[in-house]
């Protein structure tokens, strides 16, 4: 049994960083790859009226690499209040035109200057705390845990997304993919 270190997640001996750098510096990757591969039509597809396609999460994770993650680091380095984020808000941007390949260079741009931004951050920075707006008092590597997930999580549901038309086609097999299967919202169709 390994020994507990409160200064790790989960008290593992496995520092954060190394938890969250590989997501941080993947992620990106995995969009270029999907973005550069699939035709726009799969990419743009919505799994259900209600649903976000892949090309919706992949902006979102554009948006938040823009808006939210960067500038947190920021705040919470500082120790200063920091607003809560409002997808709603941002998704109103008219600049909503971008191709999945210009979304992901601009993606892999952005990104990279994250991780340099993340790089000058020690161990002792972690337990730098500031007040979000809606969630009280949080540390920075709360927030770093929160933002490799963040990308885990919308990269799933983007390719999620993309599973829907091959469920969808793949008739007796059908029943082995229950666990993905995105049910119809209540206004019916996709």
């Amino acid at each position: 049994m390994r020994p507990k270190n409160p200064g790790y997640p989960g008290g593992s001996m496995i520092p954060l960083f190394r938890l969250v750098f590989p997501v941080l510096e993947t992620t990106p990757q995995r969009w270029i790859q999907l973005a550069s591969t699939l035709p726009p039509e799969l990419f743009q597809r919505k799994p259900a009226a209600n649903e976000w396609s892949a090309y919706d999460c992949l902006r979102h994770i554009v948006d938040t690499e823009r808006s939210v993650f960067p500038p947190r680091v920021g705040y919470l380095l500082r120790g200063e209040d920091f607003p809560a984020f409002n997808p709603d808000e941002v998704r109103k941007d008219p600049g909503g035109n971008a191709t999945p390949m210009e979304l992901t260079a601009e993606f892999s741009r952005r990104r990279a200057g994250s991780l340099a931004l993340l790089s000058k951050i020690g161990e002792d920075d972690l337990k730098r705390t500031a007040r979000h707006q809606e969630l009280g008092m949080v540390t920075l590597g709360e927030m770093l845990h929160e933002w490799a997930g963040h990308d885990l999580m919308h990269t799933v549901q983007g390719e999620r997304a993309l599973l829907q038309p091959f469920i969808d086609g793949c008739g007796p097999w059908k029943r082995y993919f229950s666990d993905h299967i995105v049910p119809p919202s209540p206004q019916g169709g996709r």
